[in-house]
């Protein structure tokens, strides 16, 4: 990334794709952010800049960095690729992270508990990925054959269901053709995988929209 690119980034404020951080903090946040933006579209973390766009600068560029690479290689399963650049702005050290979408996905935050947590980018939020987020980036990154839609009652349930209403969860699902929460699940992931619906999520929750 190069400073007017930086500048354009500051300017155009935090979204889908940049992150501001004040500095760095606990190697766990660090991961978490960097996960969401791998299991996504890619994008850059600032550190050293205000929500407001505020210039702060980052305290020590040396134990900084030492975080953000121990974040990346050690706290993210699989390790995240990135690239660091530093860069002095009104006399201020901004650390630049810029992380490409991962063609390893999902990501997940290293812990010592069993439970594999997973994060994903909505709006300018990093935000919980559900098991159905999950379940679709494994699919869609891993060597998974590709799927043939069967269209049996449970289909054909869905698709009237989107006749009158815009969009569906997994329980509005499970409840509509009388199965379980996770068969509703595993069903809608399969559609997904068919290219017959997409998954969106808004406010920590997952809803599904048939494909235009």
């Amino acid at each position: 990334m190069r400073y007017h690119q930086l500048m354009d980034k500051i300017d155009e404020g935090e979204g889908l794709t940049t992150e501001f951080k004040r500095r760095v903090s606990t190697g766990e946040k660090i991961a978490k952010e960097m996960i969401a933006f791998a299991n996504t579209r890619g994008g850059v973390i600032i550190f050293g800049v205000d929500d407001d766009k505020t210039i702060v600068g980052v305290v020590s560029e040396k134990a900084e960095l030492g975080d953000i690479s121990y974040a990346a290689e050690y706290l993210c399963d699989p390790p995240i690729a990135h690239t660091v650049t530093i860069f002095n702005v009104n006399n201020r050290d901004v650390i630049c992270i810029e992380i490409p979408e991962s063609e390893r996905k999902p990501h997940y935050l290293r812990e010592e508990t069993d439970d594999k947590r997973s994060y994903v980018r909505v709006g300018e939020h990093s935000v919980q990925a559900s098991r159905e987020m999950i379940r679709v980036m494994r699919h869609q990154f891993g060597a998974s054959e590709p799927v043939r839609l069967v269209f049996g009652e449970a289909e054909k349930r869905l698709f009237a269901w989107f006749e009158k209403n815009d969009r569906i969860t997994v329980k509005e699902y499970a409840k509509l053709i009388n199965v379980s929460d996770r068969r509703a699940s595993r069903l809608l992931v399969r559609l997904i995988r068919a290219g017959a619906i997409a998954i969106h999520t808004h406010e920590k929750t997952d809803y599904f929209t048939p494909m235009l």
